[in-house]
């Protein structure tokens, strides 16, 4: 296992270190307001987003029709890759003291929820998750709306959420979200050259 808190000072992990920490400095303790220290804490909870999922499957069943399940498949099991992936892969690789249990940070986070969790803080499994649906959602729906890019300012303002309360590093979301982002990518071009092809031909047999 790899343990990610820091090295020389001169070295360039050193360095990418050190940014990241002034980095978290200014999002966690300086940009802040009374306002998003209240929006933050539910801006990173699934449930908070219920209804933003309720609209996602309606518009899919409106617009694929009876072949919509195959979609809310494919967009199921690429958000479990990338928990699997962040969760259970990189984070047993990589190991990272979250900076609400960093005794170097302890006395200076502002913590804004209740729980900080004892897994690695690399990579933010939220982070990863959200960029994989979101670029799911746009590269699968992109072609029926060009509005499906505003999952990309969900999955960051989830992801940002996650600095600001103090659960993450920037480096720890950046890492995520381009994990995510290339995930969900992947599963995209795979829908939409493979499954929705499977679909279709299923369809076919069935009329």
């Amino acid at each position: 296992m790899i343990f990610l808190q820091g090295s020389a000072p001169s070295s360039l992990g050193g360095r990418l270190i050190s940014w990241d920490y002034k980095a978290f400095t200014f999002i966690n303790q300086r940009w802040h307001s009374a306002a998003f220290d209240t929006l933050a804490p539910f801006l990173r909870e699934a449930n908070t987003w219920i209804p933003f999922y309720i609209f996602i499957f309606l518009f899919v069943v409106i617009n694929f029709g009876r072949r919509s399940w195959w979609w809310i498949v494919s967009f199921l099991i690429t958000a479990g890759l990338s928990d699997v992936v962040s969760a259970h892969f990189i984070k047993n690789m990589v190991f990272r003291l979250r900076p609400c249990r960093d005794p170097n940070w302890a006395e200076q986070v502002r913590f804004l929820v209740s729980y900080c969790p004892t897994s690695s803080s690399f990579v933010s499994s939220h982070a990863s998750n959200h960029f994989a649906m979101a670029a799911f959602l746009f590269f699968t729906l992109g072609r029926i709306s060009k509005w499906w890019w505003f999952a990309f300012v969900w999955a960051f303002l989830v992801s940002y959420s996650q600095v600001y309360v103090g659960v993450h590093f920037p480096l720890d979301v950046f890492c995520g979200a381009v994990v995510g982002y290339w995930l969900g990518f992947i599963a995209a071009w795979f829908f939409n050259n493979k499954v929705g092809m499977l679909s279709l031909a299923a369809d076919n047999r069935a009329t």
